[in-house]
């Protein structure tokens, strides 16, 4: 495989959600779970993009304020907002959504690798660009976008 090439298999079953009026997909086997906005309780002198940690069913699971992460500002709560709980190397970690939106097959042949001339900030958490129709969704690399040592000393 040459260099910015992605590595999928033939059809790839993702969860789509929005951030910022924007789409990004999660292969669905790197999600656990889909939750409604929990109570989240702030962590002193943790990263600015963690926005604390939530007892799910007695397990502390960091979560992550993706507005923050991906740098595409001021996060506002909905009834849609949800936790979408993510497995990252053998830890749970709650990324913070606007919306899912949906749950949808995605042909290997309509991704294309997340080069993108003059797109370098935040193109590292990219694992592709989706394409169907007219729209293009964002895949994300979870482990370019959650720093697992900062999320570990949270939970440990």
């Amino acid at each position: 495989m040459s260099e910015g090439q992605v590595n999928f298999k033939d059809e790839i079953q993702l969860v789509v959600f929005s951030v910022e009026k924007e789409e990004y997909g999660l292969e669905i086997s790197q999600v656990q779970e889909i939750n409604r906005l929990l109570p989240i309780t702030r962590v002193p002198r943790a990263p600015a993009y963690i926005e604390g940690v939530i007892n799910l069913r007695g397990n502390v699971v960091p979560v992550v304020n993706l507005h923050s992460r991906l740098k595409l500002g001021m996060r506002t709560n909905t009834d849609r907002t949800r936790i979408v709980v993510v497995r990252a190397q053998g830890i749970p970690v709650g990324l913070i959504v606007d919306e899912v939106l949906e749950v949808l097959c995605l042909s290997s042949s309509a991704v294309e690798p997340h080069a993108m001339p003059g797109v370098t900030s935040n193109a590292g958490y990219l694992q592709g660009v989706g394409k169907i129709n007219e729209r293009l969704i964002l895949l994300l690399d979870l482990d370019s976008l959650l720093n697992l040592e900062e999320l570990g000393e949270m939970v440990s």
